[in-house]
């Protein structure tokens, strides 16, 4: 699960980055991808807690 952790850190700063650089578009399609990653963590730790 840490990797998801990762991966969501790692394309909220990909989405930084290209709003800084004027990508808008990449840096809201970074942003969807990273909000799912989190989403599906907080899920799978919350399952993982209980089993």
């Amino acid at each position: 699960m840490a990797g998801l952790i990762g991966l969501a850190i790692l394309f909220l700063i990909l989405a930084f980055v290209a709003y800084l650089l004027g990508a808008r578009g990449v840096a809201g399609f970074s942003m969807e991808i990273a909000r799912w990653l989190v989403i599906i963590f907080i899920i799978l730790a919350i399952v993982a807690f209980f089993l």
